[in-house]
């Protein structure tokens, strides 16, 4: 029996966290559909709440067998895609490999607070490198880190982190749109694999999204 997928999600322009598990579906090759709730708005909450008891998007509905279930978080989300669909490999295969992926997953998911509030997302848009205080350099330079070390360690001729795409990725998608958003220095090696990450269809497409948004006033 085929499940049937809705992504509700927030502006995408401005909505890391929806991004997230956008890439995770994407890479499956499943469809889905997607309900779009506008943020910052007086009735933002009241239409998420309409979805997601948690109050928080993204929100991702199955229906399978006539039941729907409805899971919240984004790293759950991924998690929950990555079970339903074995084939796409979301993790990788070596269960060590695959455990210093959940942890990469992790400390995004968990982490990076002055990132997150100096570096906002806004994908679409290109501002002025800000002058960063010194808490988001050291988180910076830790994402910068981390990303060498995957890519000099763990990375293959697929040239993701952990060789193909995987859900680490999906984790930094958003981070690889902030450093580009703002114009953040990083080394070659780091460079390729932004570029790589923004030339997936899946980035395009979200990124055709957010412009939209921008255009119509809506971010």
């Amino acid at each position: 029996m085929t499940a049937h997928y809705t992504l509700i999600m927030g502006t995408q322009d401005w909505s890391s966290w929806s991004l997230r598990p956008y890439l995770a579906l994407r890479a499956t090759g499943a469809t889905f559909e997607q309900v779009v709730i506008p943020l910052r708005r007086p009735d933002s909450k009241a239409k998420i709440l309409q979805h997601s008891h948690s109050g928080f998007i993204p929100a991702l509905k199955i229906v399978e067998g006539g039941r729907t279930h409805t899971v919240w978080d984004s790293l759950a989300i991924c998690e929950t895609i990555a079970d339903l669909h074995p084939a796409a490999k979301l993790w990788p295969d070596d269960p060590y490999l695959r455990a210093e992926a959940r942890a990469y997953a992790a400390e995004m998911h968990s982490g990076f607070a002055a990132v997150r509030s100096n570096l906002s997302m806004d994908f679409a848009r290109r501002h002025p490198t800000p002058t960063l205080d010194d808490e988001t350099k050291v988180q910076v330079a830790r994402i910068v880190d981390a990303w060498m070390h995957a890519l000099t360690n763990h990375s293959d001729a697929n040239g993701f982190l952990f060789g193909r795409f995987s859900i680490a990725d999906c984790m930094y998608g958003p981070v690889v749109s902030r450093f580009r958003t703002y114009g953040i220095a990083t080394p070659p090696e780091v460079s390729t694999y932004m570029a790589r990450m923004l030339a997936l269809p899946a980035m395009q497409d979200w990124e055709k999204a957010s412009q939209a948004e921008v255009d119509a006033g809506l971010a």
